[in-house]
């Protein structure tokens, strides 16, 4: 009874063990992903709003609250637009500056609808759109990025002596102020101001350099200031942009391309050419088995030069071994050995350990004996 409950036990605990070892890596994983998880939701903000990169409202590093608050100051109306509609509403004259961040919600009937409605705005600043936004617009395309500091480099009275510094500065190849290899951050456009650089306006970058002072000449030029963040409802149903409407034309049929050839590699590496043979591991073979198939392969070929070289090859290794000469000694050391051991002539040692020529299977076969009453006499002397 206790030796069947013992048993019992032990196979139950084997059988888990090998369970737990089959799926560790299933485990490992599902244990990574609820960690991710946990970690996602204790990092995500508790209890306060989420803002987007460059709102006015956002006290975040990202955010631009501190220029706002700053503009105000200085007697400029800040206005935060959040929607095409609220645009739609707002009065817009030549007293107003219309700054527009996170472009990429603009669609070609939002952009549209902005470019009409701003067409009185004292100027309409657009903070670094996104490629399919200049080509709806018409602006200068983007041709490099520096983390340098830029100096203004231009005529205009406004930027005199003034440089910006951001983690990341955008410069365009129609650019006009704040010049950098052959662009410039500051770019004219058709009725519009593209300005490569939103990051200066940051909280958390607006101090460095003089990033302050050029955001407030930038968009305090004017008694009124407009700041619309686009949304992405004002979208019409045909022109939200999906990640794959980002991408270039070509990653489609390199996508598909590249599932042919995984396919296809998978296919040649899985053919067999017959069912599995399931066999114990490792395979043990015997010694004698091993040296009879061996023999049968030399006799086939008829390579005797071959197995008299095996043969002689091995009685010296042993021979070295029964004399003590180490795993080094040579062909020369183990004849004289032998020789001094059994008394025999060095030359017919020599003979028989080295060099005796084999013309026939009866040469073969009494090389072999030889060896073998050699090892015998020196084994008894």
């Amino acid at each position: 009874m206790t030796v069947s409950t013992g048993s019992t036990v032990s196979t139950s605990s084997t059988t888990t063990g090998g369970w737990f070892r089959r799926k560790r890596p299933v485990l490992i994983v599902a244990l990574a992903f609820v960690v991710a998880v946990v970690l996602a939701y204790l990092a995500a903000p508790k209890g306060g709003e989420s803002y987007a990169p460059f709102d006015p409202e956002s006290p975040d590093p990202d955010g631009s609250r501190a220029l706002a608050q700053v503009l105000e100051q200085h007697g400029v109306d800040v206005e935060v637009v959040r929607s095409s509609k609220q645009l739609e509403d707002t009065e817009i004259g030549s007293d107003t500056t219309v700054f527009v961040t996170g472009t990429d919600a603009l669609g070609e009937n939002t952009a549209t609808r902005l470019r009409e409605r701003t067409a009185d705005a004292g100027d309409l600043v657009l903070a670094e759109p996104a490629p399919y936004v200049s080509t709806m617009l018409g602006i200068p395309y983007a041709i490099s990025q520096t983390s340098e500091t830029v100096e203004a480099g231009c005529d205009d009275p406004r930027w005199e002596g003034l440089s910006i510094r951001a983690d990341a500065v955008t410069t365009y190849d129609a650019g006009s102020c704040f010049t950098h290899d052959d662009g410039a951050v500051l770019a004219p456009g058709d009725g519009l101001t593209v300005w490569g650089a939103p990051q200066v306006l940051t909280n958390e970058q607006i101090v460095r350099a003089d990033n302050a002072a050029v955001g407030l000449r930038l968009l305090g030029a004017t008694d009124r200031l407009v700041w619309y963040v686009p949304a992405l409802e004002d979208l019409a149903p045909d022109e939200a942009h999906s990640p794959s409407s980002l991408l270039p034309r070509w990653i489609t049929p390199a996508l598909w391309l590249l599932l042919f050839t995984v396919v296809a590699l998978a296919i040649a590496r899985g053919r067999r050419l017959g069912p599995l043979a399931v066999e114990p591991l490792p395979v043990h073979v015997r010694a004698g088995e091993t040296t009879r198939s061996l023999g049968r392969l030399y006799r086939r070929s008829g390579d005797r030069t071959h197995a008299g070289t095996t043969l002689r090859q091995a009685a010296r290794t042993r021979l070295a071994q029964r004399l003590r000469l180490g795993r080094d000694a040579t062909s020369e050391a183990v004849v004289g050995a032998v020789a001094r051991s059994t008394g025999r002539p060095g030359l017919e040692v020599s003979a028989l350990l080295t060099d005796a020529p084999l013309e026939n299977d009866h040469d073969l076969i009494t090389l072999a004996n030889a060896l073998a009453a050699l090892e015998e006499e020196v084994r008894h002397p």
